[in-house]
């Protein structure tokens, strides 16, 4: 389970492109935050992803994204070309492919690593994806795979492709939201050749005009208030007319427990649509494990931040990430058991303490992390200024790693200190 919103201008305060997604996986597992610098490939070479290894290409662009420990790829992620992509699982009437092939998470790594903009980097998950197929376990090591719907967006434009096997269809969607829920209608604009004689061939599709994609391919045996009621929740969120929506906006629509609840209340059960949230709480089903918000800068050659939170974002705390700069190990580092040096790990550990007693638990956190979050915005436009002031390049990413470890430091000092207050409290 995932949730993406993407808002574009004039709906957002700065004029520029917000991309934001929860990452909901399997509860207690560990995703990190890694990096990977640009890279030129010799020739004929190949490169291992999750489950089959692929041709690799010449060049791969820098890249920095949310992975789960055991996967190749991302779940959400940004490159250089400030390009952001995430994919969320879609249910589609269609049998997944028996042989292992390309998962979504792969996928989105490989799009942010070869494409310069939006709209390339869905033509080459596209092309990927008919010709490796998408198969083989994604939500948990030794589980099943699903097939995948991606959010991707540059500064200029933001697109929704939606896949079955290796069919796929697509439509830029200036502001908009994606929740595990098929949602192409009529309204795609680009697609695989066969996307409708397939669909016909099947006894899916007998309509005379132009194919509805959620009409025909949508599983209809999946209970849809697991994906609904929080396609329709990030919606609204995302059409409220209140003031521009900006980052922060942004972060606390992936924190919403449903109208009204400002935290996660408990007393639900998978049979209930409340219990699927943007901020999900929903085991056994799943719970969200990481989650990003990112400004796309419409200048690349400044400094600009990409707002990172691991666990369930309304225990946790967003923390500003560069790729111009190194990400400190703490926010690379976590497996399959918790690792003390691990930030991952470390807010989980909180999370899971003040999840004891939800309501009660959740305000403290967000009152303790009120003061730290005023801080962080105030070294943050002291390091930025500072940054962007550097002459060299060099110098610029030194200043911003510095930062980076600064931060992490900080956010992890308190997380755990925290957490030993609400142990005893």
């Amino acid at each position: 389970m995932c949730d993406t919103l993407v808002a574009t201008p004039p709906r957002t305060a700065s004029g520029r492109v917000l991309f934001a997604k929860n990452s909901d996986r399997k509860p207690g597992e560990c995703q990190p935050w890694v990096q990977f610098p640009a890279a030129a490939h010799a020739r004929g070479s190949h490169v291992r992803c999750t489950h089959i290894e692929i041709p690799q290409v010449a060049e791969t662009y820098r890249a920095m994204g949310h992975r789960p420990w055991w996967v190749w790829g991302f779940e959400h992620g940004v490159n250089e070309h400030a390009v952001a992509i995430g994919n969320l699982t879609i249910f589609s009437r269609e049998p997944l492919e028996e042989e292992p092939g390309l998962i979504g998470m792969d996928l989105v790594r490989l799009g942010l690593e070869r494409g310069r903009t939006a709209r390339e980097a869905l033509e080459i998950i596209a092309g990927l994806l008919e010709v490796h197929g998408q198969g083989g376990p994604a939500f948990e090591p030794a589980g099943a795979g699903y097939h995948n719907a991606f959010h991707l967006a540059d500064p200029d434009e933001a697109w929704i492709l939606e896949t079955s096997n290796r069919h796929w269809a697509a439509r830029r969607a200036p502001a908009d939201t994606c929740s595990n829920h098929m949602a192409l209608g009529s309204d795609w604009e680009i697609a695989s050749l066969d996307l409708e004689s397939f669909a016909r061939g099947e006894g899916w599709w007998s309509g005379n005009g132009r194919i509805d994609v959620a009409a025909a391919y949508r599983n209809p045996f999946v209970p849809a208030h697991i994906s609904e009621g929080r396609w329709r929740r990030s919606r609204a969120l995302l059409a409220d007319t209140g003031p521009p929506l900006d980052v922060a906006r942004l972060q606390a629509c992936l924190r919403d427990h449903g109208e009204g609840h400002a935290t996660w209340t408990g007393g639900t059960t998978p049979e209930d649509e409340a219990h699927f949230t943007l901020c999900a709480h929903s085991r056994p089903v799943s719970e969200t494990t990481a989650s990003l918000v990112s400004e796309l800068p419409l200048r690349r050659d400044e400094p600009w931040p990409v707002w990172v939170s691991f666990g369930t974002p309304c225990t946790g705390v967003f923390l500003p990430v560069y790729l111009e700069g190194l990400v400190p190990p703490e926010l690379a580092r976590g497996g399959e058991k918790p690792e003390p040096d691990s930030a991952w790990w470390t807010f989980y550990a909180l999370q899971e303490t003040a999840l004891a007693d939800p309501v009660a638990g959740t305000l403290r956190v967000r009152d303790e992390w009120r003061a730290f979050e005023e801080w962080l915005e105030r070294e943050r436009t002291r390091a930025e200024a500072e940054a962007r002031a550097a002459r060299e390049l060099d110098r610029r990413a030194e200043l911003l790693t510095q930062f980076m470890a600064r931060v992490t430091d900080e956010a992890l000092t308190r997380a755990r200190a925290l957490r030993e207050v609400l142990a005893h409290d």
